[in-house]
């Protein structure tokens, strides 16, 4: 990956490329009966980004003219930002410190503006949000939650693209904006995203290559959860996404397009998820090698298959702390990731992907349940979707409390004891074979 600085006869010539790549694109726009991606201003083979994230000195805002003050840069998606590496990185020169810190991640999430119709809909959207709050503090992410409607024609799964933009533009600061749909629970409170792993890469999606490239089916991958690095290639990618969507003028196209390429797709409308996988297909080599389809860890697990095993995952940890005393120490929230570095030595073997995997999931998607509106997919039976979230939050919620000294909840969110929660006891779980008031046998009720 290239430096932050850039000579300036190399930026004079990238600004010459794309301005000759815009009269290239109009022309071409005006002539192509078909949808295209035409509205591309930067080269998309131009795979390097800008790598910034040094430490930010806020104290005090620099009298320097930044991008933000020129009248003609939106944060809306109705114009394309050029030069946007050079930008950030002209702003990051007057806020940073000589100190370098990379990879610094804003955690974006949202959901609709208005009530939710399904009666506990906002409860578990309360609930989900401060799951996110909850991870996002543990790691030293920031994070914002949208509930206001960016551009009204980007509707539905359409929506995040807008917010994503804006938030790249809002936190030049960020190196990698996470997306995390509302409906996303993060159920392993200790995992720490191996970001180094996508030093090469912009953007992070869970999938499988074969099921994109052979069999070719719209859920090769998810969109729901996914990170992309802010940069000048994200903003293009944005672009080229978003035209794809219900503000294109052939959208209709799109949405035939995408029906006939996906024979397993149910719906005929354009969608964010077969848009992305139709790149990742038939423009590879313009955007497929920055993309990271990773499948080594849950970063979208599927609900229906891990509820059902979480007693056994937490079985599994509560022995792993009998066998070792610094698991079992209490501890500051401020120093959870060496304990969970310690944690991590003994997790060899665990696995996620079989049924047998005992290992806590990263992030559990409840994925067709709609809690909001509460129109789930029928082939859920009952209230199968309102228990499995509670099950994941309360999951969750256990890993995070152990650290205030507070202890587990049933599988109903109600506390063991009606009427308050007892401490936890001193170095527990003791290795000590004799069941005490929090046996392993009453895993079930954590979670």
């Amino acid at each position: 990956m290239p430096k932050t600085s850039t000579s300036s006869r190399h930026r004079s010539l990238c600004v010459t490329a794309a301005v000759t790549a815009l009269l290239f694109c109009a022309l071409w726009a005006f002539s192509d009966p078909l949808p295209s991606f035409s509205t591309l201003l930067s080269n998309p083979n131009i795979k390097e980004c800008l790598q910034g994230g040094r430490a930010l000195d806020m104290n005090q805002e620099p009298l320097h003219k930044t991008f933000y003050d020129d009248p003609n840069i939106q944060y809306t998606i109705d114009k394309p930002v050029i030069g946007w590496d050079e930008k950030r990185s002209e702003w990051l020169k007057h806020y940073t410190t000589t100190m370098f810190s990379r990879n610094r991640v804003l955690v974006v999430t949202g959901s609709q503006p208005s009530p939710c119709k399904n009666p506990s809909g906002d409860h578990l959207l309360l609930r989900c949000f401060k799951n996110k709050v909850d991870y996002s503090r543990i790691h030293g992410y920031d994070i914002f939650y949208n509930n206001a409607l960016l551009d009204p024609e980007m509707r539905s799964f359409w929506a995040k693209i807008p917010i994503i933009r804006a938030a790249m533009m809002a936190h030049p600061e960020a190196e990698w904006i996470f997306w995390v749909d509302s409906d996303a629970i993060f159920t392993d409170m200790e995992f720490k995203i191996p970001l180094e792993r996508y030093k090469d890469h912009n953007l992070v999606v869970h999938g499988w290559p074969n099921m994109i490239y052979e069999k070719k089916s719209w859920v090769a991958v998810n969109a729901g959860v996914f990170l992309i690095r802010n940069c000048q290639w994200s903003m293009d990618f944005l672009d080229v996404w978003a035209s794809m969507g219900p503000k294109s003028p052939d959208y209709r196209k799109w949405g035939q397009i995408l029906i006939s390429t996906f024979k397993d797709k149910l719906f005929p409308e354009s969608d964010d998820q077969s848009a992305l996988i139709y790149l990742l297909l038939k423009e590879r080599r313009k955007w497929g090698d920055m993309i990271y389809v990773e499948n080594e860890y849950s970063l979208h697990g599927y609900w229906l298959e891990i509820v059902k095993k979480f007693a056994r995952i937490a079985k599994k940890y509560v022995e792993i702390e009998k066998r070792v005393p610094r698991l079992r120490r209490r501890h500051a929230e401020a120093v959870r990731e060496s304990y969970a570095a310690e944690l991590e030595r003994h997790l060899a073997g665990g696995g996620e992907r079989q049924d047998s995997g005992w290992r806590r999931p990263f992030i559990t998607h409840f994925t067709g349940c709609q809690p909001c509106s509460g129109e789930h997919n029928p082939a859920y039976e009952g209230d199968s979707c309102w228990v499995g979230m509670e099950r994941a939050l309360n999951f969750a919620d256990n890993q995070v409390l152990r650290c205030w000294n507070i202890w587990p909840m049933t599988q109903l969110g109600r506390p063991i004891s009606p009427t308050h929660k007892d401490p936890g006891p001193f170095g527990w779980p003791s290795p000590d074979p004799e069941p005490g008031p929090l046996d392993p046998t009453q895993v079930p009720l954590f979670m």
